[in-house]
């Protein structure tokens, strides 16, 4: 490739002589009466058809003749005449392969002595895919090459430094000389970007469109370049922009000052799709296990919609763990991650009598499905089981925050329905609740519901529906269940099996509601309910043992019962207004709303499905006579064996404000809620021979300033006395010398955050990792109950989306972000006059941001009932420009630790850290 050199006065046209060809014009005669001899002239060439060109001798030909012809004869082109177009020979390639575009400001001089183009200020060279924008480039005809650097202005500033793009690569140097016909060059003081980082280079010779070499280079990710706080100095290395950093010796330099951290040869992928590699483990010691190995293994980049993470753990007393972890996302479809978590733990040595051994393993699943997939069906997962002490005896850092949870759940559901009159709906759906705790384990598997839309039989065809008839509805719900309960010890064991129960409950509400004197509104219905079970009990009195006995009897047995139940209510409106003529005041009115409610409930006495058996003592006589149901143990319970009918009583209250606003442009009144609810609620057992009423339940929540304290709070009071023995009695407490009502229990709770940026800011301290991680945890989704302390697969994070609150000036100015969150719970009991605080704890966590770099947090708790703190940890961080600084600390109780990482932000060198921690003595 060459450029072609312009002229600046006059253009000058060089025509070329033609010369006959005696040969080709005596081969086009002959090759034309071969043609004319086997050919017709009436027939009409196919359009598909290439038309030969022929050139037809001279002759003189009568005008009659050729009025006579059927067709009239086209036009012969004198183009297409020209032998020269079919000519075997190639033409030569052209001398510019593409149009040469360039400009500049101050001026495009051209010698022609030189042979040299010369552009000055803001020049500009575009050729095909190659761009240079410089201060001043020269182009020299003879050598073909393009030489451009920068311009120095009257303060002797070096400025429009050039900038050569090529395809998508971008290479900004100090200066460039580039050949256009071998398309090879020598960049000057190069800073190009590969990848997360960038290769600094003083010289470097660019071989081809995809390969460069490069001597003495630094490779970085710091964002400032003119004084990068690390690099890696790269003595040789090949570089393939897109895909690779070849290099041989380098080491690592801070500020320019190198360290002993070398490698004898390198390989950086740079990749722009997710690639698979190795990841480097992290090593320690803990005293009861030894050294260790921790997370270390492979990442797979399967496809672009899947990955797994291969990682294991190795202790040198023998214990070792693995870790499956992987995620998978189809846009528009689903998205979900699976991991599966398995260890090994050996306590002592073989021998000892301390010695322990013991295996732990848990498994968790989240799958969603985007609302746009299939609005007729979903399906969903959320499933973290496994054994039940498994957060509380890992030695993995990444189970911190989980360590206090005392329950493991999970949930598969998939649900259809199909659209018509009436809706039909089906949902499958697999539960499981673990207690870590107790270790009982409660599982369903499945449980299948199906229902039939509401169907209005006596509606009118406009659809419209008014009054009592219009208005009875009725629907049709099943539900299948099979329940397993069983311990840890047992679970996906034999005997799991053997104590499952399954049944069918079909319900048939039929309702309907009306208005009553315009304000009320009143609802009344029947149920039927019928259940299937395939397990029922008999009871009978082993004389012989002297001891009842109770027996499982398998096969088909069912049971049908039916209630009636009516409600009306209504809505009050209350408003206080505090304004006067004349008088601003701060608090307008207070708007007072009420919805009180009754409601009554008859459930008959279904004694048809209740047995008795006797109890005999050792004389032969009769001492009782039990009674007994056979569906006891049913999973969807047993018939009522009394009439009961009952009035149930409610009231809700909601209370607003409206208050003077602060801003005096505002020209309405600002609406505060005081209480967002206030409950009361009881019932009267009109059949029922004693105790009547029910306790009273008073529940209330509110949030106070700018919603960021929420306040709920609860009491159950009760009308009846207690007797020496504390049981209650018929006979009210305010007949007994007491109150009215008697405070059985109570319980306060209350969480607040405080940020002085904002509500917004009461998780600034927490990465959506650490809340991921937590809440696939069945954790909180906060830091009260500590953070994880993975900090090796946590170290990049997205600073280019943190925005600066304000714009930095010359003056001194600094703000320190800090964020606290509290929550405060108590729980009163005092049923049989214990009179006692059954728990009473405060949590807190918070951040503070005390310089740009440094970040300190914590999370801890203080439990005031058994005056003790409950797990704490401390949390430092510095912000190292490129690199990250963690160290997490718990300074007392039974998971006692630290851990200290360093390691650089950038995923591609990620591996670069160092990590040292001392590992929790947890007792087996």
């Amino acid at each position: 490739m060459a450029f072609q050199k312009p002229s600046h006065s006059v253009t000058k046209i060089h025509l070329k002589a033609l010369r006959t060809n005696n040969f080709k014009i005596l081969f086009a005669l002959s090759f034309t009466v071969f043609i004319n001899t086997f050919s017709f002239a009436q027939d009409i060439p196919n359009k598909e058809q290439k038309i030969e060109r022929k050139v037809i001798e001279p002759t003189i030909i009568d005008r009659a003749e050729i009025q006579t012809d059927s067709l009239p004869s086209p036009e012969i082109s004198e183009i297409k005449q020209d032998s020269t177009l079919t000519d075997s020979i190639k033409p030569k390639k052209d001398f510019l392969e593409h149009t040469v575009n360039y400009h500049a400001e101050d001026y495009s001089k051209f010698n022609q002595k030189e042979h040299k183009l010369y552009l000055y200020n803001q020049a500009k060279i575009v050729y095909g895919d190659m761009n240079i924008v410089a201060g001043d480039i020269t182009i020299d005809y003879v050598k073909n090459t393009v030489y451009a650097k920068g311009i120095t202005d009257s303060l002797g500033t070096y400025t429009q430094k050039p900038v050569f793009t090529q395809a998508s690569n971008v290479i900004e140097p100090d200066s460039i000389l580039f050949n256009t016909e071998s398309k090879k060059a020598l960049i000057y003081n190069t800073k190009t970007a590969q990848g997360e980082g960038t290769v600094i280079s003083e010289i470097t010779k660019k071989e081809n469109d995809s390969v460069y070499f490069v001597k003495d280079a630094k490779y970085t990710t710091a964002q400032d370049l003119e004084d990068p706080d690390y690099y890696i100095k790269l003595r040789k290395a090949k570089i393939v922009p897109g895909k690779k950093i070849v290099t041989g010796f380098a080491n690592i330099f801070i500020y320019d000052v190198p360290t002993p951290v070398a490698l004898p040869f390198g390989f950086f992928p740079q990749s722009e799709k997710q690639t698979s590699g190795v990841i480097i483990p992290t090593f320690g010691e803990q005293s009861d296990r030894g050294y260790f190995l921790q997370n270390g293994g492979y990442y797979f980049a399967i496809s672009d919609y899947i990955d797994l993470t291969l990682l294991g753990d190795y202790y040198t007393n023998g214990s070792y763990a693995l870790r499956m972890e992987s995620s998978y996302a189809k846009r528009y479809r689903y998205r979900g991650n699976f991991g599966f978590r398995y260890e090994n733990l050996i306590m002592s040595e073989r021998g000892f009598p301390d010695y322990a051994n013991s295996t732990i393993y848990n498994l968790r699943w989240s799958h969603s499905q985007d609302s746009k997939a299939n609005p007729s069906s979903r399906f969903s997962a959320s499933v973290n089981l496994g054994s039940s002490q498994y957060y509380q005896l890992s030695n993995n850092q990444v189970n911190v925050s989980n360590r206090l949870n005392n329950t493991l759940s999970s949930s598969i559901s998939y649900s259809k329905s199909f659209q018509g009159q009436p809706e039909v709906n089906y949902s499958v759906t697999a539960t499981h609740s673990q207690n870590s705790q107790t270790e009982v384990i409660n599982m369903t598997l499945p449980t299948f519901q199906g229902s039939v839309g509401r169907i209005y039989p006596f509606a009118s065809k406009s659809g419209s529906k008014k009054g009592l008839i219009q208005n009875i509805n009725l629907q049709y719900n099943l539900r299948a269940e099979n329940r397993i309960q069983t311990t840890d010890s047992l679970f996906f064991k034999k005997e799991m099996w053997e104590d499952a129960r399954a049944g069918f409950q079909h319900t048939i509400p039929l309702t309907t509601n009306f208005k009553l004197f315009k304000y009320f509104s009143v609802s009344a219905g029947t149920s039927y309910n019928e259940v299937w079970t395939f397990k029922t009990v008999n009871k009978y009195y082993d004389s012989v043992n002297e001891e009842e006995v109770e027996e499982d009897v398998d096969g088909f047995d069912s049971f049908r019962t039916y209630n009636f139940n009516t409600s009306m209510g209504t809505t009050v409106y209350g408003m206080f207004n505090f304004e006067k003529e004349g008088q601003d005041r701060k608090i307008k009115a207070i708007r007072h709303v009420m919805r009180p409610s009754v409601s009554y409930n008859i459930n008959p006495a279904f004694d048809q499905y209740y047995d008795s058996y006797e109890v005999v003592d050792a004389d032969g006589n009769t001492s009782a006579n039990v009674e007994y149901s056979r569906f006891e143990n049913s999973i969807f319970g047993q018939p009522n064996q009394t009439f009961s009918s009952s009035v149930s009583l409610n009231l809700s209250n909601n209370f607003e404000a409206k208050v003077r606003d602060k801003d005096s442009t505002a020209t309405e009144a600002k609406k505060v809620v005081l209480l967002n609810n206030l409950n009361f609620s009881t019932a009267y057992n009109v059949a029922g021979d004693s105790l009547k009423w029910s306790p009273v339940r008073m529940t209330g929540g509110t949030q106070l300033f700018k919603n960021q304290l929420s306040i709920n709070f609860g009491a159950t009071l009760d009308p009846y006395a207690l007797d020496s023995n504390n049981n209650r009695i018929e006979k009210f407490n305010i007949d007994n010398g007491g109150s009215l009502f008697r405070l059985t229990s109570g319980n306060l709770t209350a969480s607040w955050a405080l940020s002085n940026k904002g509500r917004t800011a009461a998780k600034d301290g927490l990465t959506d990792k650490n809340l991921d991680e937590n809440l696939r945890g069945g954790g909180r989704d906060d830091d009260l109950f500590g953070v994880s302390e993975d900090f090796a697969t946590q170290q990049m994070r997205d600073d280019k989306n943190q925005e600066e609150d304000e714009t930095p000036t010359k003056f001194y100015h600094h703000k320190i972000p800090w964020s606290l969150r509290l929550a405060y719970a108590v729980n009163y009991s005092n049923s049989r006059r214990q009179n006692e605080i059954s728990s009473h704890s405060l949590m807190f966590s918070g951040d503070i941001q005390l310089t740009d770099n440094w970040t300190i947090g914590a999370s801890s708790g203080y439990d005031f009932k058994n005056l003790g703190f409950t797990p704490t940890q401390l949390r430092f961080e510095r912000d190292l420009l490129s690199w990250r600084m963690n160290f997490s600390w718990t300074p007392f109780g039974d998971y006692k630790s630290w851990n200290f990482f360093i390691g650089i932000k950038s995923s591609i060198l990620q591996d670069l850290k160092y990590e040292k921690r001392r590992q929790p003595d947890i007792t087996l």
